[in-house]
Parts: structure tokens; C-alpha cells; sequence
């Protein structure tokens, strides 16, 4: 009896090691769950080829994958391509695909996935390519089982950016929104609309897992609730809260702190009066102080910009252009007499009510505005609103939002300010404007594309494009029950690197 004792003993204490060590040691599958709060709904497309929002793309960006993805150092790295080449010439890339990768639903990743993705990607049968950057492929051809092989018309030294375009399964790409499966650290499970998109980990992913298996993305779109949702528990984390959200929370939750990542601007309709009127534009640049902005609406934190980059991209960032339009009332009251408005204007800006940051800084403009005798009414309006309205259908004056980079690449910022561009929601129209950003995609010499893309940002700071303000910081509110966060030099959340912290 006593030796049978002994032994059920040393066996439990045996099944407890073992348990606590699996539960230190597993990376998925250990039931853990995150909630993260998020401002909008899925509303564009869960389609990561269609996807035009910031919001979605940072979701979607945890359950697909190109053949190389950005890390959080802004590098390209190979995903599911274990390595590629470029030939002397810069036109042909010859990707080889990693071996073991499969899709959400179990089938192998083949070159006809690959083959299938890039050439939707490019089709033009219904008008512009969905990448831009794909009407440059003259041919893309599966040379072997796992080798892939790229054409372009011309070199392009930003090709391989693109390649971070999400492959899919071929027999999901007719309609891929009908159950999205991709190949990331994170697969689908549904979505409620207005509510949630519920996320499990992949527990076949082939690179390194997921450290927690569960997660929903709640849809906050009150941003009054944003602290009431964490301090009751009803979400986790909530990527960008404002500095006074921040200061309202207990010791419960870490505030981590990046940048977004964004050109936050006024961004004003060119096509429109009184905004056709370089003058007009001017005005208002010198109407404002971006530092009085920051001050005002973010405690002061923040980086100044004076065109469509932000300091996260380095070389190409000009920091002199902040200086183009230091306020000036008495040079904006003149520019708006001789464009035929002695007496101001009065127009309204549009701004998605589920954005805080915007909202808050379209406040502090209408008051700034105030001092040149132009008056800025401000109407607040649902997301999805201004998806349809703003930035596809172009039926506004101007609207506070930010534009972000959905590439490692100077075009993803300035491509859209060709005349003819289809994401040129501001109808920004310049001769000299398409012949620079022309020379500066057609060249191979690193410096002088760099020099190319800078008259772009002189031109686009120059003729007033908009009102450039700040790249904002980015607050992160999370939990202290968790680890691990990264920032990206991209609008992404990789859900994949929080973990649970020690206790």
C-alpha cells in the first residue's frame, strides 16, 4: 500500500511537470486568446488584392503572405520563396518556391498558385491592373515545380517590393472573400459585421508559429469607449489611442510607443473650388502650424512633414520642405485677395468619426483657419462612408486622414498623384509632376531615382497638393498580461509576436 502511494505520487508529480512545461514551452494551441480593438469594420474587401484601407490591410496582413514580406526592421526577407535572383539587366527574377508550404486548408503552395496570384494581380482586361506595378510584367512562366520565373518590359529596382502582393490557392481566386484562405501565422475563422473577425493560429505555418492561438478583432468604432472597453476587459490591446485615452488608464496595461507610419494631411480635392486654385491651396498652408497641432491634439509628440513622405523611409524623406509654408496670415490673407477671396470661404472637411486622431486634428484646423477668415465645418461620417464617398466616388472638399505606404517603397506614397492614377483621389493634375515620377520609376541609377522622387515631393509641396502635417505617433495600449510587441515600418499589427508574459 505504501509503495503503491509512492508511485501514484511520483506520477502526478511527474503529470504536473510535464503540464507546466507544455504550457511554458507551446507557441499554439494552448487555448491563450487576445482581443484587439479595432476603429472600422473589414468594409472595402477581405480580398487582400481588392483591399484599399490602411485597417484591413493590418488585419489581413496576419493571415496572408507574398513570396517575400516585410520584418519589423522594414527589411524584405523570403517568405514563401526561399530565395530569388535578379539578372544583370534588373528585368527577369526567378523566384524558388519554399519547400512544406501550405495554405490554410492543408493543400500544398504550388507555382500554379503563384502563377495564377501574380497574373489576376496583372490582368488589365477590366481596365487598370490591381498593381499598379504589374502592367511593367511581359511575361511570368512556371519553369519547373518550384521555380517561378518574372519578365518585366523594363527594369524596375522596386520590383521586388511588389512581391509581397498575398499569393492565393488557384482554385480560390475567382472569389477569395468566400472563405479567405492564405498562408500566414493566422487563418480565418468568420466575421460578424459591425462586430468582430475572429483569427485562429495555423498550427502548420512554415516559419515560426504563433505564440497565441486565439484571436478576435473587435470593432470599436465609438472612439469614447476606447478606455472603457480595456479597463473592462472586453479587449486587450487597441492599437493608436490618443495621449489623453493613455493618461486615463491604470497600471493594467503597457503604453508602447511608435509612429504610424502615415502622411497626415488635409488632403483637399484639386478638382473642386476653390481648391483648383494653387493660391487657395497655399493659403492654407500658411494658415496652419503642424507644431501648434501637435501641441494641441497629441501632447506635442509627433514629426512634422512637408510632403506625401514620412521620416521612416530615410534617403527619400526632405525635412527642408517642412519649412515651404512656415504660418504666415498675413501672406495666406493676401494669396486668398488675389485669388479673388478678400473676404475667406467657407467649405467642409470630411472626416471618418471612427479615426480620433483625425478628428481632433481637423478641430485645431478649423480653429486655425479661423484667422485668415475662412471657415471649415467639419461632418463626421461612418467609415465605410467615406470609403464610397471620398476616396471612390471624390465627392468632397477636403478630409483629415492618413495615408499610408502599403509597400516598402517611395512609389506606394507618390504613385498616386499622377493625373491619371486611379487611387488619385485628390485629382492632383501636373505635367511636371508625371514626367518626374515617369523619369523616376524608368531609371536604375539609385541616385538619380532618388533624386526623381524628391521633385516629386517638391512639386507636390510647391503646388500645395494638400496640407501636410505630421507622420503622428503611434500609442499602443496593450495589457501587461501580454509580451512582444513590434512596430512595423508599415500600417501593420503582427499579431503573431505577442506572447503571454512571464509571471
Amino acid at each position: 500500500m505504501k509503495r503503491s502511494m509512492i508511485l501514484l505520487t511520483s506520477l502526478l508529480v511527474l503529470l504536473l511537470a510535464v503540464a507546466l512545461c507544455g504550457c511554458a514551452g507551446d507557441k499554439s494551441g494552448n487555448g491563450s486568446t487576445i482581443t484587439v480593438g479595432i476603429p472600422q469594420d473589414i468594409e472595402d474587401s477581405l480580398d487582400p488584392h481588392l483591399a484599399v484601407a490602411a485597417g484591413t490591410r493590418e488585419v489581413l496582413f496576419n493571415i496572408y503572405e507574398g513570396l517575400v514580406k516585410p520584418n519589423s526592421n522594414g527589411e524584405l526577407v523570403p517568405a514563401l520563396a526561399s530565395e530569388y535572383s535578379v539578372d544583370a539587366e534588373g528585368k527577369t527574377y526567378t523566384f524558388t518556391l519554399r519547400k512544406g508550404v501550405k495554405f490554410h486548408d492543408g493543400e500544398p503552395v504550388t507555382v500554379q498558385d503563384v502563377v495564377a496570384s501574380i497574373e489576376r494581380c496583372a490582368d488589365t482586361s477590366n481596365g487598370e491592373p490591381l498593381v499598379a506595378a504589374f502592367s511593367n510584367i511581359a511575361g511570368i512562366e512556371a519553369a519547373d515545380d518550384s521555380t517561378v520565373v518574372i519578365t518585366l518590359k523594363e527594369a524596375d529596382t522596386e520590383f521586388i517590393s511588389y512581391m509581397t502582393t498575398a499569393i492565393l490557392e488557384a482554385k480560390y481566386i475567382a472569389d477569395p472573400t468566400s472563405d479567405p484562405v492564405g498562408t500566414g501565422p493566422y487563418m480565418f475563422v468568420s466575421r460578424s459585421p459591425q462586430e468582430n473577425i475572429v483569427l485562429k493560429s495555423f498550427k502548420d505555418y512554415w516559419g515560426e508559429k504563433a505564440y497565441i492561438e486565439n484571436v478576435t478583432f473587435k470593432i470599436i468604432s465609438n472612439p469614447d469607449t476606447i478606455v472603457m472597453n480595456l479597463e473592462g476587459g472586453s479587449i486587450d490591446m487597441f492599437p493608436r489611442v490618443t495621449t489623453a485615452q493613455a493618461a486615463q488608464l491604470s497600471d493594467k496595461f503597457n503604453i508602447e510607443e511608435g509612429t504610424m507610419n502615415l502622411v497626415q494631411a488635409l488632403y483637399l480635392n484639386n478638382a473642386v473650388k476653390p481648391f483648383d486654385d494653387v493660391r487657395v491651396r497655399q493659403a492654407l498652408c500658411y494658415a496652419i502650424d503642424p507644431q501648434e497641432i501637435m501641441d494641441y491634439a497629441f501632447d506635442g509628440i509627433g514629426s512634422e512633414i512637408g510632403s506625401s513622405m514620412f521620416p521612416s523611409f530615410g534617403k527619400y524623406f526632405m525635412p527642408e520642405l517642412n519649412d515651404v509654408y512656415n504660418q504666415d496670415i498675413d501672406k495666406a490673407k493676401g494669396l486668398l485677395a488675389e485669388a479673388g477671396y478678400p473676404d475667406g470661404f467657407e467649405f467642409t472637411i470630411k472626416v471618418p468619426s471612427n479615426y480620433t486622431q483625425h478628428v481632433d486634428t481637423a478641430q485645431v484646423l478649423k480653429e486655425e483657419f479661423k484667422k485668415i477668415g475662412v471657415t471649415a465645418d467639419i461632418e463626421l461620417i461612418e467609415w465605410n462612408s467615406w470609403l464610397s464617398d471620398v476616396y471612390s466616388g471624390r465627392e468632397y472638399e477636403a478630409t483629415v486622414i492618413g495615408v499610408d505606404a502599403s509597400s516598402l517603397t517611395p512609389s506606394a506614397l507618390l504613385s498616386r498623384f499622377q493625373s491619371e492614377a486611379g487611387n488619385n483621389f485628390v485629382n492632383f493634375n501636373s505635367a511636371e509632376y508625371d514626367a518626374a515620377y515617369a523619369a523616376a520609376v524608368a531609371s536604375t541609377d539609385d541616385a538619380k531615382q532618388t533624386e526623381y522622387f524628391k521633385q516629386c515631393e517638391e512639386i507636390l509641396a510647391k503646388e500645395a497638393a494638400n496640407v501636410y502635417i505630421q507622420d503622428p505617433a503611434e500609442l499602443v495600449a496593450i495589457s501587461n498580461k501580454y509580451t512582444g510587441y513590434e512596430f512595423y515600418p508599415l500600417y501593420a499589427q503582427d499579431i503573431s509576436k505577442i506572447r503571454i508574459a512571464d509571471k
